[in-house]
């Protein structure tokens, strides 16, 4: 693919004979792009479109500028209804692996983007809702901003890209079953109203791990770790970040969720941070807060409601384990926060910062049996049952 007219620009189908574009089982066909060429795809006003089974990457047989090749698959000029996008591969390319602006009902299922300079999945502010009923399953989302223009990204324009990262939009959007990793940006960074992560792993981003923004939104089983992915210069990125800067009172959920920090010297998880006189109610419950780096509390403005019940911290440099306006927790009162509220090591079998880490937890750990279920996921991040005593963190013992 290299000239304007290469790009692949496929007619709608209808809501019983979708187009499909699907490459032969057990031989994927690879879409290969040089000349700086815009996209492999076009969806632009596509409805009913199915795209399987293919690999798009750069021409690596090119040189010089010739291997420039920016997008995967672009929804852009027009929005996009009622899309398919499954078990694709999708690598070092220049920009987005898919830059979206405005769709309904889209699936993404089974797909690998990785090695996209400027992030895995983006694209700008919609002007018809956004991005609406998406689902997000089973994909890889890593190593944004590793690779740009044949290099190893170290000259891209963009210095935070991410696994996930979209402007505001009106949901719901649904990530499952997904990994984000060694991102240069966040993990996983949604504006999105109605946004939910579950049973995710969000691992050795160099900034934001998962920032929320938009009412009604939920992560749940899933593990947050190694935030600066092992680069030990202070930032100011945090594990968990909910910024909402407009809507009074809208409402976030964290619930079966494990973070652990080791760069610490910033809050490991901020609450309205940036909007001091803006409410928002927060519920935090059966989730571990472990920030082993120094000084490293959850801060939530003063404003803000908070609901946090059945909690493991643990903090072992830090004076402060939680701030909420001019009150602050530490680890012995932390129990008057709520009901369940504990501290402790959670006893990971392998903590790591900058490799994969293993967070299930060790015999003996104080999360073990500390839950309720209240509200609670029935299955863990691996889909293990939660029997009626559940563990606190995103994984059962």
């Amino acid at each position: 693919l290299r000239e304007e007219e290469d790009v692949i620009i496929p007619n709608s189908g209808t809501s019983s004979a979708w187009v499909t574009i699907r490459g032969e089982e057990g031989n994927r066909p690879v879409l290969v792009g040089r000349n700086n060429l815009r996209a492999a795809f076009d969806l632009s006003g596509a409805q009913y479109v199915r795209i399987e089974n293919l690999e798009i990457t750069h021409d690596d047989t090119a040189t010089g500028q010739d291997l420039w090749f920016r997008e995967g698959i672009s929804i852009l000029d027009e929005p996009a209804a009622h899309i398919l996008l499954q078990d694709l591969y999708i690598h070092h390319i220049d920009e987005f692996g898919m830059d979206i602006k405005d769709v309904e009902d889209l699936q993404i299922i089974n797909c690998r983007i990785e090695y996209c300079g400027f992030g895995a999945l983006g694209g700008p502010q919609g002007d018809h809702g956004g991005w609406q009923n998406v689902t997000i399953q089973g994909c890889s989302l890593s190593y944004s901003g590793h690779y740009y223009q044949g290099g190893d990204g170290s000259n891209r324009p963009y210095d935070r890209p991410d696994g996930f990262g979209i402007e505001p939009s009106n949901g719901p959007i649904i990530i499952e079953d997904t990994i984000a990793e060694h991102n240069y940006g966040d993990g996983l960074d949604s504006k999105a109203a109605n946004t939910t992560i579950r049973r995710c792993i969000v691992a050795n981003n160099s900034c934001d791990g998962v920032k929320l923004w938009g009412d009604n939104s939920r992560v749940e089983n899933t593990l947050i770790y190694g935030r600066g992915d092992g680069d030990p210069t202070p930032t100011p990125w945090a594990a968990i970040v909910i910024d909402q800067g407009e809507q009074v009172r809208a409402r976030f959920e964290i619930v079966n969720v494990t973070v652990d920090d080791e760069l610490g010297n910033n809050y490991i998880m901020y609450v309205q941070y940036d909007n001091p006189t803006i409410p928002v109610n927060l519920t935090i419950r059966n989730s571990i807060f472990s920030g082993r780096g120094p000084d490293c509390p959850i801060y939530i403005n003063e404003v803000s409601t908070l609901v946090a019940d059945h909690n493991l911290f643990y903090m072992p440099q830090s004076q402060r384990v939680l701030i909420h306006g001019n009150t602050e927790y530490n680890s012995t009162n932390i129990g008057n926060l709520g009901s369940g509220n504990i501290y402790g090591d959670p006893l990971f079998v392998n903590p790591a910062w900058g490799t994969e880490g293993d967070y299930h937890l060790q015999a003996g750990s104080p999360a073990i049996n500390a839950g309720t279920t209240q509200d609670a996921p029935t299955v863990d991040l691996e889909n293990k049952p939660r029997d009626a005593q559940p563990d606190i963190g995103a994984y059962e013992f």
